[in-house]
């Protein structure tokens, strides 16, 4: 089954336009702050509906936050897993070889196929911990 085609819309335009500028995550209230700062006329809603497409789509990666709100960022293709500081929201893509190769050896030793995973490492970074020693 072939994936649905997205259409681009005005809307999809600005959100990626404003995710593209941020590095690290954020939530639709913060994507649709920025919008709304650079005059773009996208409704909350819309903001939410395009980040769950993006998402859907695999355009863009999900976070579930320590507090459950779910935060956003555009990021490189390919699968690779996240280092983000808890203080600033600092995120740095890392490519996981030993934990895909240990991710694959239990799924097969319990007969699963087809798997998929998502880790994401939290910690201080360099400059928050500096500044919190």
């Amino acid at each position: 089954m072939s994936e649905p085609k997205v259409r681009n819309t005005k809307q999809r335009s600005a959100v990626l336009r404003a995710l593209a500028g941020i590095d690290d995550f954020r939530s639709a209230q913060d994507l649709h702050d920025v919008l709304r700062h650079e005059g773009d006329g996208v409704g909350l809603t819309t903001v939410y509906r395009t980040l769950q497409s993006l998402a859907a789509a695999g355009d863009v990666d999900v976070l579930v936050g320590d507090d459950g709100e779910t935060l956003y960022r555009r990021c490189s293709a390919g699968h690779h897993h996240h280092l983000v500081c808890r203080n600033c929201g600092r995120t740095i893509e890392v490519a996981g070889p030993a934990v895909e190769k240990w991710a694959n050896k239990v799924a097969a030793e319990n007969g699963y196929t087809d798997v998929r995973h998502v880790l994401e490492i939290v910690g201080l970074c360099p400059t928050c911990a500096a500044a919190n020693p």
